[in-house]
């Protein structure tokens, strides 16, 4: 009887632990991220790697009735790019224009994420052969606090990892 009372606990044990492992991690909702990328609706400026890199900006805008957060970089230079960030059913997907021509597609990971950092990967793309082309294949976003964010863009060419661009920003004061 001993025996057969010891076995239910570690079965009751090991359900419970079953249960907490497959509860969401921290930040895990998608429509939360959303809202939380919504937040950075606005002008940003910073530098490219380094805090003295090459300058670079940044506006992010809801738009599409709020469904829709879009990003710009770089708005009215030869190498302006666009990335919009929406629901697509249950998950946060981004699609990324690249001044490449290519258009990345990418999903919020929620097992890699958090409230304050947004991991994306890639989904797939048009206008490109992921095995050849080079293009944006993953990123985060690091939010920092509500005036200061970070975001690594890791690039791929020839199906394998080509470098990140780092991008430090604080929101443009008016």
């Amino acid at each position: 009887m001993k025996r057969g009372t010891c076995l239910a606990v570690v079965l009751v044990g090991l359900c419970s632990a079953a249960a907490w492992a497959l509860e969401p991690a921290p930040g895990a909702d998608p429509k939360a991220a959303l809202e939380r990328l919504k937040r950075l609706a606005g002008d940003w400026e910073g530098h490219l790697m380094t805090p003295d890199g090459p300058p670079v900006s940044v506006s992010y805008a809801v738009t599409s009735a709020g469904s829709v957060v879009m990003e710009r970089l770089a708005a009215g230079t030869d190498h302006e790019m666009v990335s919009m960030y929406h629901m697509d059913g249950k998950d946060l997907v981004m699609t990324h224009y690249c001044a490449a021509g290519n258009q990345p597609h990418l999903r919020w990971n929620p097992a890699n994420s958090s409230a304050t950092e947004l991991v994306f990967d890639f989904a797939g793309g048009s206008n490109m052969d992921p095995a050849v082309d080079g293009h944006m294949h993953s990123g985060k976003m690091m939010l920092k606090d509500d005036s200061h964010i970070e975001n690594v863009w890791i690039g791929y060419d020839q199906g394998k990892p080509a470098g990140d661009k780092r991008f430090i920003l604080a929101r443009k004061k008016p």
